[in-house]
């Protein structure tokens, strides 16, 4: 198999790069849209397009940062999710389609006109889905880091328009509250990857924050605090859910029942997974 850099040249068509066969082909489409602007359906009206040599250098250079295994969502610097097309940096991690159980499932139990937070936002793909498909509902998203909320806040105005409709804070996890402040949902993504996992020095997670995929430790100490913490900052018959990792559905679902949640259970993802999980904060007294 010849080498890309032999291959995407000036004057090399687009049809002719596809039958190389030296590209993964989903991956090139997105790659050669960046370097030519040709849409993926322009790529195949226009196959016979002839790569000019500003458009050769730029395709070289976007495969040779895939062929090092960056991932295509930093290159390219978008990420569909939830149906919406979030801007992604080096600073968040990067959209997946499992997340998107927990937009489904925050949907489901948020009443109308309630109150969201979604706890280290990242880039701010499930506090945005929640307020794009939710005009009634009040979001607030948190995140420790100040260059991610950058980059979610940019996702907000970029998807919602500059109205203000999701409130930014700064914070670890509870700390970015003020004192009184109730929800009705918190929802949160937050690392549960155990820190000796070797996946971590395995595939796109090697360039994603390391802070915002491993808590560590374990894996469950970000999970516990927000387990522990989130009560405080419920309304009665509020919800708690939070994405975890393929094996930790028990210990979480074990962690909430012992805190006192109601109504604790677990959702799987399209893979069959079991990927988010959560219950209900019924204050004493309140049970009914």
């Amino acid at each position: 198999m010849k080498d890309f850099r032999d291959v995407a040249k000036a004057g090399v068509t687009v049809e002719a790069l596809f039958r190389a066969a030296c590209f993964d082909a989903s991956e090139l489409r997105i790659l050669l849209e960046q370097a030519t602007g040709l849409s993926r359906v322009q790529q195949i009206t226009r196959s016979d397009h002839s790569l000019t040599v500003e458009e050769a250098q730029k395709l070289v250079g976007l495969l040779e940062r895939r062929d090092a295994g960056e991932p295509i969502a930093y290159i390219t610097g978008i990420r569909e999710f939830f149906g919406l097309p979030f801007r992604v940096s080096p600073d968040v991690l990067i959209p997946r389609p499992e997340t998107e159980l927990l937009v489904e499932r925050a949907l489901a139990v948020l009443p109308h006109g309630g109150m969201l937070v979604d706890m280290g936002t990242g880039s701010g793909a499930v506090a945005v889905s929640v307020a794009h498909e939710r005009p009634d509902a009040v979001v607030m998203a948190t995140d420790v880091s100040e260059a991610a909320l950058s980059v979610a806040m940019e996702n907000a105005s970029q998807i919602l328009g500059t109205d203000g409709r999701i409130r930014f804070c700064q914070g670890n996890w509870f700390e970015a509250f003020d004192a009184g402040m109730s929800f009705d949902v918190v929802v949160s993504n937050p690392p549960y990857i155990h820190c000796e996992d070797r996946y971590l020095k395995e595939g796109d997670l090697r360039f994603e924050p390391e802070n915002a995929l491993t808590d560590g430790a374990d894996g469950l100490a970000a999970l516990s605090i927000l387990v522990e913490e989130a009560p405080h900052y419920l309304k009665n018959g509020g919800w708690l859910l939070v994405e975890h990792g393929y094996n930790q559905a028990k210990a979480v679902q074990e962690m909430l029942a012992q805190r006192g949640f109601t109504a604790v259970q677990n959702w799987r993802d399209l893979a069959g997974i079991g990927r988010v999980s959560g219950g209900c904060w019924r204050e004493r007294g309140n049970a009914g």
